[in-house]
Parts: C-alpha cells; sequence; structure tokens
C-alpha cells in the first residue's frame, strides 16, 4: 500500500492563464475534471494537515498569460492557495529550478511528492523528471493533471490525451509511479 501520510502534494501552475486561448490554439485540452480532482486532494491533504506546496509560474515573456501583473497569473479560485500554505514562484518549466522547492522539501524531511497541475507535456512533465532524478518518490496523479493538443515533430496533430499519454508513458517507472486521484485519496 502506498503511504501519503507525509507527502507533500505538488501543484503546479494552476493559474488562470491557463485558460487562455493561445493554449488550445491546436485543440482542446483533456481532464476536464482535473481542477475538481485537485480541489479533492487538496481537501484531504488540508482536513488531515499535510504539507501542500502552490507552485506558481511567473512568466518573463512579455506575452504570456502567466506574467506577473495580469489576472492570469493568479491561481485558479477551486484550488487557490489557504492562509499559510506554501506558494513557490518559478520562472522556467520546472519547479526545482532557481527556486526554494528542495531546499523547502529536504528542511522539512519530506522526501515523498504527489504532482498535479498543468501542463502535463511542459512544467509537470519536467517537475517530475527533476524530483525523480534528485531522489524524491514521486507520484504523479493523472487525472489531476492535463494538457492541450499539439503536432507533433512531423507536424502530425496529437490529441490531447495522445499527448498527455505520451508524457505519463515517459515518466511511469523511471521517474515517478503515475495514479489516479482515487488511489491516492484511498490512501491512509
Amino acid at each position: 500500500m502506498i503511504k501519503f501520510a507525509r507527502a507533500a502534494l505538488l501543484i503546479v501552475d494552476v493559474q488562470k492563464g491557463i485558460d487562455v486561448a493561445y493554449h488550445a490554439a491546436d485543440g482542446p485540452r483533456n481532464n476536464p475534471e482535473a481542477e475538481r480532482n485537485i480541489a479533492r486532494l487538496l481537501t484531504a491533504w488540508r482536513r488531515d494537515n499535510r504539507p501542500i506546496i502552490h507552485i506558481r509560474h511567473d512568466s518573463t515573456f512579455p506575452a504570456s498569460a502567466y506574467r506577473p501583473g495580469q489576472e492570469g497569473n493568479n491561481f485558479k479560485s477551486e484550488v487557490a492557495p489557504a492562509r499559510g500554505e506554501t506558494v513557490i514562484p518559478k520562472r522556467t518549466n520546472s519547479a526545482f529550478i532557481g527556486t526554494e522547492l528542495e531546499r523547502t522539501l529536504r528542511g522539512t524531511g519530506i522526501d515523498v511528492l504527489l504532482v498535479s497541475g498543468v501542463s502535463t507535456n511542459n512544467s509537470v512533465e519536467a517537475t517530475v523528471r527533476m524530483a525523480g532524478n534528485l531522489g524524491f518518490h514521486t507520484y504523479l496523479v493523472a487525472d489531476a493533471c492535463f494538457t492541450f493538443a499539439r503536432r507533433d515533430f512531423h507536424g502530425r496533430l496529437r490529441t490531447a490525451d495522445e499527448v498527455h499519454s505520451m508524457s505519463l508513458a515517459n515518466l511511469h517507472g523511471e521517474y515517478c509511479t503515475v495514479i489516479n486521484t482515487a488511489d491516492a485519496l484511498a490512501d491512509p
């Protein structure tokens, strides 16, 4: 049985900027219940007073909806940090690069991570790879993440589910264990 009693819930980039149209230029997102699943995880983690870390992307690109000072930089209301919860800003796709994340985790003795957020094939994948490489026991909650349709290297359109599934396949077994929200919530 997986033990999440001391696992930190990591919520990556679930900000209003993800809803801006340019993200879906090649097609719609998958996992329409992702925010609801993250909220379910948040409720359980808050109830049990387990560690929660919100990652906020502070883009440095002028055209980015995630740039500070814009509405898109704000967290989505259903998964917004509560008072006292840790918020770690980042400027790259990995939540570990140029941030206090690793120091925060190690300083509190946390070595198990439960990762959720957006987008699966970008910031989530980069963060999970780093977590695995740094030796954290990492679990990626597949139905608490989402991405968008995208063209592959050869120009073929891939659905959001295909892009999401390929990211999960890239990560599972080497960098993390892929689970679903129900798995995380079933663990005492």
